[in-house]
């Protein structure tokens, strides 16, 4: 019965059932859950750029097909420690072949002693890995990555969303995150991955025919996973590629360029983004000067629209780091980043507004003179808008400007232009904010104002004075005009 078993996983495999990255694929149900609870599969990552499949005439490793048919074929293999040197490699693939195995974690009933067998597996390949007992072969690194793959590539569950048809965002965010029950066994997978990326035994230029494009970019697919371990995870290895595999970055920056237009453009829903820029934060900081223009491009068409989606409060933190560190790499840019915050500045969402204003405070902390003047006067019509807002919170973070030293320092410089535009509305909060601590805080620009330049202020005062004057006149010959139709209508009659 067996060697019927084991000839039936030598047969030929139809074409139609072979998917472009796996040679036999794991027969999935909808959802992507294993139709039964161990999947018995091969599973064989097709890289573009290996040279040769592994046969079963290699002396050091045994063959792909020879996976264990049925979970009662799960043996426990010896520890490394308890084997010879020479030998370590062949046990190495039989570990790594026991974890190609799939379990359904959904039943903790269901093949227990399995389950643990492949866990102890794990333990046993990171800690060889991490220690760096011996180099691991050619051949051994691709069935490993094969293995990981086998693992980690999976159909995620549909999104809370998706479920329950909800349209909340807040909702959303308050919302328990989805955790993934294979977590025992997928946090060990990644964890041995991870160990074989920073590995200093690990050759890169070897690496790089198992860790491809195509494994690149079914790792940025992962990122929208529901669960922040799984994100975790996939941030810290993904930074560790990138530093690692020069021949990835263009391609790595292009996959996070996708998902950001897909998930500004089209679907405005991705679990991931907040890691993601997480790992762009580090990458910009290590950009050379001067600044390549794909990056420029980068900022304008892909970080700045950022701001537009309704859940950027679930990310804002992220994305205003990369905006800043732009900045600092090149003060040139904050004209362009300030007009861009304009460009998406809410207009209904008071709470973003605050966020806008923060993040704002942080790119004018590291802007130069000739860059404030450029964008000075569409800027303080903004924040003279936010100084009369009903809510509290925007007009208080507007004020809350006048604390940081360098951004009244630009202010100063510039005072000509700045104080006629927000008078007006410094002056309106005085007279009629609802809002006691608005009302004491705009008396302490004021007095700002009056201590930096005094003429200037009486100036304005006086043109203030003078515009109320012309709309009371104004306001006055209007309600003239009514009462006159008033009365011809009376006589009319």
């Amino acid at each position: 019965m067996l060697n019927k078993i084991i000839k039936r996983g030598h047969k030929k495999v139809p074409k139609s059932e072979v998917s472009s990255d796996y040679g036999h694929a794991p027969a999935l149900l909808p959802g992507g859950r294993n139709s039964g609870n161990v999947s018995t599969s091969d599973v064989v990552v097709n890289h573009a750029s290996r040279g040769s499949i592994v046969t079963t005439n290699s002396p050091s490793v045994m063959a792909s097909s020879a996976v264990p048919a049925a979970p009662g074929s799960i043996e426990n293999l010896p520890l490394f420690r308890d084997v010879p040197i020479s030998e370590r490699q062949v046990l190495f693939f039989k570990k790594l072949q026991i974890c190609c195995f799939q379990f359904d974690f959904t039943d903790t009933m269901k093949y227990v002693r399995e389950k643990e067998i492949k866990r102890q597996a794990l333990v046993e390949l990171v800690d060889y890995v991490q220690s760096g007992a011996g180099k691991i072969s050619e051949n051994n690194q691709e069935e490993m990555v094969k293995m990981i793959s086998v693992n980690i590539f999976r159909c995620l569950p549909p999104a809370s969303h998706e479920n329950t048809g909800s349209e909340n965002v807040e909702q959303q965010e308050e919302d328990e995150p989805y955790l993934e029950p294979s977590w025992p066994h997928l946090q060990l997978v990644y964890e041995l991955l991870l160990r074989y990326v920073v590995s200093s035994d690990t050759d890169t230029k070897v690496a790089k025919r198992f860790i491809d494009h195509s494994f690149v970019l079914k790792l940025l697919d992962l990122f929208d996973s529901e669960d922040p371990r799984e994100r975790e995870y996939l941030k810290t290895i993904l930074h560790r590629v990138y530093g690692k595999f020069m021949v990835h970055r263009p391609f790595i920056r292009k996959g996070i360029n996708n998902i950001f237009y897909r998930f500004i453009y089209e679907t405005e829903r991705h679990s991931g983004i907040g890691e993601l820029l997480e790992i762009l934060g580090s990458i910009i900081n290590g950009f050379a000067l001067p600044m390549k223009e794909e990056h420029k491009l980068f900022l304008v068409r892909a970080l700045i629209p950022l701001h537009k989606p309704k859940p950027v409060a679930m990310y804002h933190q992220q994305l205003s780091y990369c905006i800043v560190q732009f900045v600092e790499k090149d003060y040139k840019l904050a004209d362009t980043v300030i007009r861009g915050l304009l460009k998406y500045w809410p207009v209904t969402n008071c709470q973003k507004e605050v966020l806008f204003l923060q993040e704002l405070e942080e790119v004018l902390e590291t802007t130069q003179a000739a860059e404030f003047q450029r964008c000075m006067v569409p800027l303080f019509r903004q924040i003279a808008r936010c100084l009369n807002s009903p809510h509290f919170q925007v007009a208080e973070r507007a004020l809350f400007l006048w604390n940081n030293e360098h951004v009244v320092g630009l202010i100063a410089q510039n005072r000509n232009v700045v104080l006629p535009i927000i008078f007006d509305a410094l002056q309106k909060n005085i007279d009629n904010h609802w809002n006691q601590a608005i009302h004491g805080l705009t008396v302490n620009v004021r007095k700002i104002f009056m201590e930096m330049d005094a003429d200037l202020f009486d100036e304005c005062q006086r043109q203030y004075s003078e515009k109320a004057a012309r709309a009371t006149e104004l306001e006055e010959q209007r309600e003239l005009r009514w009462q006159r139709l008033a009365a011809a209508a009376i006589q009319g009659c």
